[in-house]
């Protein structure tokens, strides 16, 4: 199983169970991609990475939906 795919079945998990603590979508493959300026791990932008550990439980669900489209993005550009 691809990291896309895995990063898209956990943002599928976490956007669907509002109860669950949201964990983290770090995936510790800290590289910024210089185009679209998302992490290549997590597919989160610098601003969404340095606000996660202050955010609330909706701010990082929302953080999932994003990643969500992004990764149909990476996955529909490649």
């Amino acid at each position: 199983m691809s990291r896309l795919s895995r990063l898209a079945q956990l943002a599928a998990r976490v956007v669907a169970d509002p109860q669950a603590q949201v964990p983290s979508p770090c995936v510790s493959v800290c590289v910024m991609n210089p185009v679209t300026g998302w992490c290549e791990g997590c597919l989160r932008s610098l601003a969404e990475i340095g606000d996660w550990a202050h955010a609330d439980d909706a701010a990082k669900r929302q953080v999932w939906r994003t990643i969500g489209k992004r990764i149909l993005i990476t996955e529909n550009a490649a």
